[in-house]
């Protein structure tokens, strides 16, 4: 029996387990983008639709009824057709015509969606933006020591404890900053209350471990001959680390800033614990504040359909805000890296 025909069953079997095995990882790999794509696209189809100029330049209007002709009588398998909205379309409760009929035998319905989120916008930008301040410094810092100096029970302890924060609900996190920042006393003896900038240093506990840890990896896949190199040029081991070393991992580092970015700017639980939610423009960050997310919240358990049409255009636009932050900072990093 000749080399090659000993060898072509076996060489079919591993073929046909290769085939087969390849199919899978394409079936799962479909499997796991098939929920991604039906989120986004169901998101742009719904949210898109809300889009227009005054979405983005004007701030919260309350919704506004109008008379619609009466279509007849409410269907009984209706979960909702004895829901009192007396106070909400000017009738008065117990009289039997709230929200029913006008003098013409009309209907009082909602008009369409009115005002916009620009309030949220600017909030949701202000509050992230100061976490991201705040956070970017201790979590890149860190990162570095834990690179650096790995082999101690200090950076097995910062390790330990970015990984369990990491995981940690973001409820908790909430609830945590509600106690120690919304409910402390201040210097009059009165609860400083809810504010931008308590839901700023909530987030910086959800940023800073998503750093730390992107950082610390990033670091590690410097290869050992660039710190080699620097040190046999004289530099000192701090000198060579942030002169060498953390540009030569800045792309993974800024990618790391900005999922610390995407996760604040998402976050709902934190917010709602602190800083409470505006339906004006407001910039002081020692006040309640608008943001995108709180937005989405609110609007989704409103009664009228028009602000629930707004939520779906606040969760677009989030989308595309964290979207668009990625791809810009990607792009400039890269030409950064190029000039290098």
């Amino acid at each position: 029996m000749s080399l090659k025909s000993s060898a072509s069953p076996n060489y079919s079997r591993r073929k046909a387990i290769d085939v087969m095995m390849r199919s899978l990882v394409f079936v799962a790999t479909g499997l796991a983008i098939v929920p991604l794509v039906l989120i986004i696209g169901y998101v742009i189809v719904i949210g898109g639709g809300a889009l227009n100029w005054e979405f983005f330049t004007d701030i919260y209007q309350p919704p506004m009824q109008v008379s619609m002709p009466n279509p007849g009588p409410v269907d009984p398998n209706d979960p909702f057709a004895n829901l009192d909205l007396g106070s909400l379309v000017g009738g008065e409760p117990g009289t039997g015509q709230e929200g029913a009929n006008d003098e013409k035998g009309a209907d009082i319905l909602e008009a369409p969606a009115r005002g916009g989120v620009f309030h949220g916008i600017v909030g949701t930008l202000l509050i992230t933006t100061v976490a991201l301040i705040i956070a970017t410094p201790i979590g890149i810092m860190a990162g570095i020591f834990l690179s650096e100096f790995p082999d101690n029970s200090v950076a097995t302890t910062v390790r330990f404890a970015s990984d369990v924060l990491s995981g940690a609900p973001s409820i908790i996190v909430g609830v945590t900053a509600y106690i120690l920042i919304v409910n402390a006393k201040g210097a009059d003896g009165q609860p400083l209350g809810f504010a931008g900038i308590a839901g700023s240093i909530a987030l910086t506990f959800l940023m800073v471990p998503t750093i730390t840890r992107t950082t610390e990896e990033v670091l590690k896949l410097v290869p050992e001959a660039t710190r080699e190199a620097a040190l046999a040029m004289g530099a000192t081991t701090w000198y060579s680390t942030f002169t060498v070393v953390v540009p030569t991992a800045l792309s993974g580092i800024v990618t790391g800033v900005m999922l610390a970015f995407d996760r604040g700017a998402g976050e709902t639980a934190p917010l709602i614990m602190t800083v409470l939610g505006s339906n004006v423009l407001m910039t002081n960050l020692f006040e309640p504040m608008a943001a995108l997310p709180l937005i989405t919240y609110r609007y989704t358990e409103s009664p009228f359909p028009s602000e629930n049409t707004l939520a779906w255009g606040s969760a677009f636009v989030l989308m595309m805000l964290v979207l668009l932050v990625n791809i810009l900072v990607r792009i400039a990093t890269r030409n950064r890296l190029r000039m290098r």
